[in-house]
């Protein structure tokens, strides 16, 4: 089976560090879309060109990667973000918990090390993302049941028909009029002042 070729943007303010970081990863195989020396420009990178890895060093001028990671994340700019930092301190690894990081690599980097740790954390932060999309899909199935549910209950209390009947009126009028049920049944809540 073919390895998926990543999209990766790597900010770090030293240059070496990211040419050899980019030569490193394109000899595996990887595509590096974007680089940045501060954080401000990783999240434009990471704004223009969706990667699904953004690789950040946590001590940039301008915009720190942490706060960078926060931006990427929060906006749904990267599908996962890796932290590069040569610090490995409980403050800066809670940090990177707290903000829902992918992966945390302490510098130097072990090459050995890296492609298996972007995989994961690509692989992590897709799963979660996909966990989260279902949840919403859960959520929402949930909340147009409760809104149908009470017009369903106007429905059956002002016009004195049965809960089967009620549905059908709700249902029918949803092909009639080409909207959602959710959106009938907010309707007739809103006529009904309820």
């Amino acid at each position: 089976m073919e390895k998926e070729r990543l999209r990766i943007v790597i900010a770090d303010d030293e240059p070496i560090m990211r040419m050899d970081m980019k030569e490193y990863l394109q000899g595996e195989g990887y595509d590096i879309v974007g680089e940045a020396a501060d954080g401000f420009d990783a999240v434009e990178a990471c704004k223009q060109l969706h990667p699904d890895l953004a690789l950040l060093d946590i001590k940039m001028p301008l915009l720190d990667g942490l706060s960078a990671a926060r931006i990427i994340r929060d906006e749904g700019l990267a599908d996962a973000v890796v932290l590069l930092t040569a610090y490995s301190e409980k403050e800066f690894i809670e940090n990177a918990k707290n903000l829902g990081i992918a992966g945390y690599l302490v510098k130097p980097i072990d090459e050995k090390s890296l492609i298996p740790n972007i995989e994961l954390a690509v692989a992590r932060s897709r799963e979660m993302q996909k966990l989260q999309k279902d949840m919403k899909k859960v959520s929402e199935r949930l909340e147009n049941r409760s809104i149908i549910e009470k017009a369903k209950g106007l429905v059956m209390r002002d016009d004195g028909v049965s809960e089967q009947e009620a549905y059908d009126y709700i249902r029918r009028l949803s092909l009639d009029k080409g909207l959602s049920m959710r959106r009938v049944a907010e309707i007739i809540m809103m006529k009904a002042g309820a």
